[in-house]
């Protein structure tokens, strides 16, 4: 293991020993621009309106946060908990995806750049 000046091992090295074999790098799936585009719309969609609703959810439940604890609808509330997580979720995973020209992910930093 190398270590940079500080004597402390670089994030791709603690990736590796932490069980990735390849150093972190199997999160991203690339694929064809075209899919990308269509899951980068649907998955945008998906979540910004699950995260809406849920907060719409809430808000009804707690009739716009002026109800009494006792007065509170719960499995509405829980409803719209659950879909501002599911928003959340989608969002978070479509993230995962790329095309073959977006280049090196940041986690990459042994890798020299083009750039002059």
């Amino acid at each position: 293991m190398t270590e940079d000046q500080s004597g402390v091992p670089t994030e791709a090295e603690a990736t590796e020993e932490a069980g990735a074999p390849d150093g972190g790098r199997s999160r991203d799936v690339v694929v064809p621009l075209r899919v990308y585009k269509t899951v980068t719309v649907f998955s945008t969609l998906i979540a910004v309106f699950s995260v809406v609703g849920g907060f719409i959810l809430v808000d009804v439940a707690t009739n716009r946060a002026s109800a009494p604890a006792s007065e509170i609808d719960v499995p509405v509330a829980i409803a719209g908990v659950g879909l501002i997580l599911i928003g959340a979720v989608v969002y978070a995973f479509s993230t995962r995806f790329r095309t073959e020209e977006m280049g090196k992910s940041k986690d990459d930093a042994d890798e020299l750049s083009d750039n002059g």
